[in-house]
C-alpha cells in the first residue's frame, strides 16, 4: 500500500509538470505545446561557449528536459524585443522555419513526434505524432548520430520571403541566415553542456516529405542534439 501511494504521488507530480496544451482556434487535431520561458542569463559566457564549441556526435540515451528544448529553440529563432529574432535576417524577411523531431522518450513530458516551432508565442505545433527518428536517419544517409540523438532540430526555408525582395541574391542571404542559426544552436548547446553537430548530407525530398513541408520549401540543416557521452 505504501508503494502504491508513492506511485500515485509520482503520477500527480508528473501531471503538474506537463506543459500547458492549447487547442489552436478550437479545432480538434491542431495541438500546440506552450514552452517554458527561455532564460536570458546563463552561467557560461559567450567567450567560453565559443572556446568550447565543437561538433559532437556521441549522445547518451538520457532524455532532454522541455526547458532545455525551449532554450535551444529560442536560441535558434526566438523572438526578442523590437520584433527581431535571435539570428539576423536580411531585411527582416525571416524565411527560416524550425522543426523539431522528437524520438520516443527523447524529451521529458513531451510525446514523440514532428513539431514546428512558433517564435512569437514560443510554442510547438504538432505536425505528426510518433517516433520518426528512423525515417530521418534513413533520409540523412544513415548517419547514426541522427538516429541516436533524442531530438533533431531541422532548419527549413521558404525562399520567396527573401527572394521577392532581393532577387536571386536572396538565396545567398538565406544560406547565410541558416549559418547564423546553426551557430546559435552550437553555442546554446555548449552553454547547456549538451552535444550537437551540423548535418548537411541528406536527401532533400525525403526530409521535406517527412516534415510535411509545402511546395517551395527547402531543407538546409539537421542538428541532432543530446547529452554528451562521458569524456567528450
Amino acid at each position: 500500500m505504501v508503494e502504491t501511494g508513492k506511485n500515485l504521488d509520482t503520477m500527480i507530480h508528473r501531471l503538474h509538470r506537463l506543459p500547458k496544451i492549447l487547442w489552436k482556434g478550437g479545432k480538434v487535431g491542431i495541438l500546440e505545446v506552450k514552452l517554458p520561458e527561455p532564460s536570458f542569463k546563463g552561467e557560461v559566457s559567450v567567450e567560453e561557449a565559443l572556446s568550447r564549441r565543437k561538433s559532437r556526435r556521441c549522445y547518451r540515451a538520457d532524455p532532454l528536459t522541455l526547458r532545455e528544448v525551449s532554450q535551444l529553440l529560442w536560441a535558434a529563432q526566438g523572438a526578442v524585443k523590437g520584433g527581431r529574432r535571435t539570428a539576423p535576417s536580411a531585411g527582416a524577411t525571416y524565411p527560416m522555419e524550425v522543426y523539431l523531431v522528437v524520438r520516443e522518450t527523447g524529451v521529458e513530458d513531451l510525446v514523440p513526434g514532428i513539431y514546428r516551432y512558433n517564435p512569437g508565442p514560443h510554442t510547438l505545433t504538432l505536425v505528426e505524432r510518433g517516433d520518426y527518428s528512423e525515417y530521418l536517419y534513413k533520409a540523412a544517409l544513415e548517419q547514426k548520430w541522427v538516429l541516436e540523438a533524442p531530438i533533431n532540430i531541422v532548419l527549413a526555408a521558404y525562399p520567396p520571403r527573401t527572394v521577392t525582395r532581393y532577387g536571386n541574391r536572396g538565396y545567398r542571404y538565406i544560406y547565410m541566415e541558416a549559418g547564423h542559426i546553426s551557430q546559435n544552436i552550437y553555442l546554446q548547446a555548449e552553454a547547456l553542456n549538451l552535444a550537437t553537430v551540423a548535418v548537411g548530407a541528406f536527401y532533400d525530398d525525403d526530409v521535406r516529405g517527412l516534415l510535411r513541408l509545402p511546395k517551395g520549401y527547402m531543407v538546409l540543416y539537421i542538428h541532432p542534439v543530446g547529452r554528451r557521452c562521458r569524456g567528450d
